[in-house]
This record gives structure tokens, C-alpha cells and sequence, in this order.
């Protein structure tokens, strides 16, 4: 029997070195006692000492919800407390260590049809949590004699040790992320001043690291509060809790402490409030304090970008991609319509919309949806010549004025531009989306020629009538506009 417990405990310390994670481990451990002992089952229950509940060690949510599941877990950690020397059987407490445990009494014990020993996880400063064995049968070669317990103590340090320095882990690891949602936050506004691409941005990164709860975002507009990210909330405690709280500026933790309330201030004034749902059980001490201070970047971040914003409406560059923004458009767009007349002279415009650019952000998040914006721009700057004028029209569609160019010229690059944007490997790397460095889109392209008889907004417009055509059509293709298509339009 030595040897088998020999065997045992190398095929034990190999699963030590090579699990990689939590599940893993936990996998590894059920495929070896089933195998060896012929255990049906192992459960690893932690207790988060923030909440005072009980965490399945693998999947992390809670274990305990009613009162007599919690009483009957708490007298199980207890027995532990006292003696970590005893292990539960059935229901009864026998020690592993006393020379007067009768192996009958133990054999007696587990002759029902499922079984379930109960053995203790602690560090040496405490006990931390609790094993749940459940078997029908054990191997007939296994004795339930002193090696037998020997080998299931050695069992419980180990286990214990492995648990505990991924537990640990784990905290260290909520550490940094903390630090880098706090540090992704404030460098939002680098490339973002608008509030419409800001605060799901700042909903995703929050939600990321607390990933057990739902995260919410309303923000004030005119004395009340409109939810901004996601786009709905079903939650009539949360809504109440709002609605009751506006004028308060603190936070607000619900009765079952599963709800808070965190205030978005900027500089004294209330932005809004941000809300975090716990979908596992009460919010513990530690996510209270990681929301606080989460939710201070948030508004420090808000705030800075409503000052921005100010100053941008009389700048000329999208703060993103920069090419010039929609109010240099409108400027350039009255000076070459104008010139063109004046002079003359050809002048044609594209204008281009990324397809399934929702798509790339609902899959991706945001910030890959900026690195993509952020790399069409590029395609375009490449793809043009040095005195075209290039801008963001808004959110992913790009408007170009070509002064002194036909309309055979003008679809000759659309063409190009369109196959450069689809042949191109976009650069993602600064998303941080695991697995995937790289994303390919496509474009779709409206063409128009300016007719001097034609407003500076029908120009444009025509060339966006041109756009929807193709995006109707199939996307990924370039429409010149045309009087057939103005009738084809005016009917849809």
C-alpha cells in the first residue's frame, strides 16, 4: 500500500507543477482520485472574508445563498477552526491523528449510497476554506488504515499550500489591474474628447476588471440622470435608488449590499453616478474600494474631456484620427465649392464609411474601434495626394475633397482607397484584445461630382446618397452618384 500512496503522491506533485490555472488544477485533481480512488468528485470552497460567503474556487461565485446552507458551512469551517487535525464524514468528525479512531466505525460511516468527507484548507496563520469529497464506492484497494490518513494530511498541506499561493495571486493580479484600469481611464481623453465614445470606453474597462458585477453609467442631464452605458438597465432597485438619491452625493450601498451608488464629481459639481451590481453575492470591502476610486478617475476624466470638448469646437484636427474635424469640413468644403466656382475648375468628393464598424466595438471594444479609426485615417493619408483635404465626417465615416479632379479620376482612387482598406492588417496591439494583434475591415465608398449650379450640401449629400447605395448593395464597393440613382433613392 506504500507504494501505491508512493504513486499516488508523484502523480499528485505533477499535477502541482503543471496546472495552469484554477480549473485546471481542479480537473487534473478529480481525473487522478477518480482514476486512483475511485472519487466521484472534489469542490474547493473558499471563504472571502470581505463578504463572509462562501466562493467555489474554480468558477468564483458564491456557494451559499440561504440561511441553512450557510449555517451548515459555517459548522463545517467551524469543526476546522477548532482542530485542523478532524476531517467530516457523513455528518460525523473524526480525527486523522488519534490512535483511537476505529477504522470500522469509519468503514461503517461511509456505507451509504453517496458519501461526502469534508477536509480542512488553512495557511499557517488560519484556516481559510473547506474540501467537499463525494464518492460511492472507494477503490477496494484502498485501506482506510494510518497510511491512509497519513497520506490524505499530506494531501491537505499540499492542496492548501497550491490553493493559497493562487489565491495570492490572484490579489496581486487585481492589483495591477487596478492600476492599469485607473492609469487606461485617464489616458482616454490622449485620443477621445467626446463623451459619446468616452464613457463606453470607461464602462468596458471598469466592467473588465469587475467582471462578477454589471456595471451601469448615468449621467446628469438637466437635474436628472440618464443612463448612458449600456444602453439599458431592467433593475427598478437601481433606478429607485437613483431617482431617490439625486441631490446626494454620497455613496449608496442597498440593504442585501449587492447595489452601490457611486457619485462622478468633477471639479464639485455631481457628473453622474456609476453603479456596480453584484450578480455573486454582496459587494465586498475591497470592490467598494476599488469603485471609489475607479469612480473618482471617472469623473476626473469626464471632466477634463466637457474642458476639451470647449476648446475644440474652435480647433480644426480630430483629436483621434488627425485628420481634420467636422467643423474644419464645413469650412474647406464652402472654400473649394467656392473656388471651384471662382476658378472653374473640377473638384469631386468621396465619402467613405467603415462596414460593421459597431460590430468591431460590440466584439472587439472600444479601443480597437479607435485603433481601427485611427488606421483607415492612415490608409487614407497614404492613398491621397498631398493637397486633398481629408476629414472625419463623425463617428466612422471620412469625408475627402478632390480640388481639380474628374470623376474618372475621383473613382479611380475611391477604388484604390477601398482595396488598400481591405488588403490592410490593422495594428490592434494597443487594445490589448487577447490573441488578436491584427483586424481587416472593409469600406464603403460614395463618389460625386460638384455641379456649380449645386449647394455645397447638396454636393456632399449626393455623395452620401452615392454611399448608402453601396452599403445597400453589398458594402465593400464604390457608387458614383447619378440622377437614376437620386430617383432610385427618392423612392426607397
Amino acid at each position: 500500500m506504500i507504494k501505491y500512496y508512493n504513486k499516488l503522491m508523484l502523480e499528485f506533485s505533477k499535477i502541482l507543477m503543471t496546472a495552469f490555472n484554477e480549473q485546471d488544477f481542479v480537473e487534473k485533481l478529480n481525473t487522478l482520485f477518480k482514476e486512483f480512488i475511485g472519487i466521484n468528485n472534489i469542490n474547493f470552497f473558499v471563504l472571502d472574508y470581505n463578504t463572509g460567503m462562501f466562493r467555489d474556487f474554480v468558477r468564483d461565485w458564491i456557494y451559499i445563498e440561504n440561511k441553512e446552507q450557510q449555517k451548515a458551512a459555517f459548522d463545517i469551517f467551524n469543526t476546522f477552526e477548532k482542530n485542523t487535525d478532524n476531517f467530516i464524514l457523513n455528518g460525523k468528525e473524526f480525527s486523522l491523528t488519534s490512535e483511537e479512531t476505529k477504522i470500522e466505525e469509519i468503514e461503517k460511516n461511509g456505507s451509504f449510497d453517496v458519501n461526502y468527507m469534508y477536509l480542512p484548507l488553512y495557511s499557517p496563520d488560519r484556516v481559510f476554506g473547506f474540501i467537499e469529497v463525494q464518492y460511492q464506492n472507494i477503490n477496494q484497494e484502498i485501506v482506510i488504515d494510518k497510511e491512509f490518513f497519513h497520506f490524505i494530511q499530506i494531501l491537505i498541506v499540499n492542496i492548501s499550500n497550491s490553493i493559497n499561493n493562487q489565491i495570492i495571486k490572484k490579489h496581486m493580479a487585481e492589483g495591477l489591474n487596478f492600476y492599469d484600469a485607473m492609469k487606461n481611464i485617464a489616458k482616454i481623453i490622449e485620443n477621445q474628447y467626446e463623451l459619446e465614445y468616452i464613457i463606453p470606453q470607461i464602462g468596458e474597462m471598469i466592467d473588465r476588471f469587475i467582471s462578477s458585477h454589471l456595471i451601469y453609467i448615468f449621467l446628469k442631464e438637466d437635474e436628472k440622470y440618464k443612463l448612458i452605458w449600456p444602453s439599458n438597465c431592467n433593475n427598478t432597485e437601481i433606478i429607485n435608488m437613483i431617482e431617490n438619491n439625486e441631490q446626494d452625493d454620497t455613496i449608496k450601498i442597498s440593504k442585501d449590499n449587492r447595489i452601490g451608488i457611486f457619485p462622478i464629481k468633477g471639479e464639485g459639481d455631481k457628473l453622474g453616478v456609476l453603479v456596480a451590481y453584484s450578480t455573486i453575492g454582496k459587494l465586498s470591502t475591497a470592490d467598494i474600494e476599488y469603485l471609489v476610486e475607479l469612480t473618482k478617475q471617472s469623473g476626473i476624466t469626464i471632466q477634463r474631456a466637457n474642458v476639451y470638448s470647449e476648446v475644440l469646437k474652435h480647433a480644426t484636427m480630430d483629436a483621434l484620427t488627425g485628420l481634420n474635424n467636422r467643423r474644419q469640413f464645413e469650412i474647406r468644403l464652402r472654400q473649394e465649392t467656392s473656388q471651384s466656382i471662382r476658378k472653374n475648375t473640377d473638384l469631386c468628393c468621396i465619402m467613405l464609411d467603415i462596414d460593421f464598424f459597431k460590430k468591431v466595438n460590440d466584439t472587439y471594444g472600444h479601443a480597437a474601434g479607435d485603433c481601427v479609426l485611427k488606421g483607415v485615417a492612415e490608409i487614407i493619408t497614404k492613398t491621397i495626394r498631398e493637397y486633398d483635404i481629408a476629414c472625419r465626417y463623425g463617428g466612422e465615416e471620412f469625408f475627402i475633397l478632390l480640388p481639380m479632379t474628374k470623376i474618372s479620376e475621383a473613382y479611380a482612387v475611391a477604388q484604390r482607397l477601398r482595396a488598400n482598406i481591405e488588403s490592410t492588417k490593422i495594428d490592434i496591439r494597443d487594445a490589448k484584445v487577447k490573441g488578436i494583434p491584427y483586424l481587416q475591415v472593409t469600406g464603403s465608398i460614395g463618389v460625386n461630382e460638384f455641379h456649380h449650379e449645386q449647394t455645397p450640401e447638396d454636393f456632399y449629400q449626393c455623395a452620401d446618397k452615392a454611399l448608402y447605395s453601396s452599403k445597400i448593395n453589398g458594402r465593400n464597393r464604390v457608387t458614383l452618384y447619378s440622377e437614376e440613382l437620386e430617383n432610385k433613392t427618392d423612392k426607397e
